[in-house]
């Protein structure tokens, strides 16, 4: 480690986001401490980072609130919290444990961020724009949720609930700390088992399975790039202007969901077919989905000149070449 190398810690960094985010703090010369529970990582993400930077990647299998309460820890100079539930299909099975893992988690990583005096980077959701009230979601919209008896709005009350814990301690001890609003990032080491649907539809094309589509297929969404994303998130939170401030990171080129699933088959080269379900048959009476989710995204432009640069074609090609490939279990090293 070199005498310029600071240590940097991230939650859900076995993640698919946080594994790129990893890789580009550690080219950058970091230390970096990994915490991360498994219940949606995988270990091989941070084995993989181990290979590339030999003594410089450490691992924790744990809570973020759990592994606070160590006391082994190096001072962290930043900290970015990208611990959470994902995937639509988790947060509607279960969603008490996705509520407190969002809010006990986070309230767990601003106060280590507080006491290391660390900088805070803290992942939401576009979730948290709710129904919408235009198209794009600009960071200073109001929001318009559904009712508390449906439990597939739960996931954007506690990013939201997310927001205000970290703005609160912006106001009330000072931290400095970036909220950014992830929509639909996507990329190689993404998995679909959680109803991720770009992945979901690779994996379908590569067997031949039918390609489910949810709904009519008329949904329109924007998808970006992890190897995009990554590197803006590190430009945001080494730019003094942007502490204290929420953004929107993604793309706001749109497809229709029933585009997309073509696009997969053509790339891919699959002879699958497409097929339509009703949302009710696969999240239960009830369920409500947007039809248009599209960001805002003048003001990441303005803060770093933010621009993708991934084609939608090239991510699916690379997602397939990497689900494609056998890859082996990796035992964790230490626990907390």
């Amino acid at each position: 480690m070199s005498q310029t190398s600071r240590h940097i810690l991230i939650t859900g960094g076995a993640g698919f986001i946080g594994s790129h985010l990893a890789e580009q703090l550690l080219l950058r010369g970091d230390h970096v401490t990994v915490v991360d529970d498994l219940s949606t990582g995988d270990l091989a993400n941070v084995q993989q980072a181990k290979s590339m930077f030999p003594g410089r990647v450490e691992f924790v299998h744990s809570t973020v609130s759990a592994a606070f309460q160590l006391t082994q820890w190096p001072r962290f100079a930043e900290i970015y919290h990208l611990a959470a539930a994902v995937g639509v299909r988790l947060i509607v099975q279960k969603p008490s444990q996705s509520i407190e893992t969002n809010v006990l988690e986070t309230s767990a990583a601003i106060r280590w961020a507080i006491r290391d005096d660390a900088k805070l980077l803290v992942a939401s959701s576009s979730e948290v724009y709710g129904k919408g009230i235009r198209v794009p979601f600009a960071e200073s919209d109001d929001v318009v949720f559904g009712p508390t008896t449906s439990s597939r709005w739960s996931y954007g009350y506690s990013k939201a609930l997310d927001e205000f814990l970290t703005f609160a301690a912006v106001k009330e001890s000072g931290l400095k700390a970036v909220i950014i609003r992830f929509f639909n990032t996507v990329g190689p080491r993404q998995k679909g088992e959680w109803g991720m649907v770009l992945p979901r539809f690779i994996q379908a094309a590569l067997v031949g399975d039918a390609l489910e589509v949810h709904g009519d297929g008329s949904q329109l969404r924007c998808f970006c790039d992890v190897r995009d994303v990554a590197p803006a998130l590190i430009q945001l939170l080494a730019d003094q202007k942007c502490c204290g401030r929420v953004f929107n990171i993604g793309s706001d080129q749109m497809i229709s969901i029933q585009s997309l699933a073509q696009r997969v088959i053509g790339v891919t080269g699959s002879s699958s077919r497409i097929v339509n379900v009703t949302h009710e048959q696969i999240f239960g009476k009830g369920f409500e989905d947007l039809q248009v989710r599209q960001p805002n995204l003048e003001r990441v432009r303005g803060a770093i000149g933010f621009m993708p640069q991934i084609a939608l074609d090239t991510t699916i090609a690379d997602i397939a070449l990497l689900l494609g490939k056998a890859r082996k279990p990796c035992k964790g090293e230490r626990a907390a």
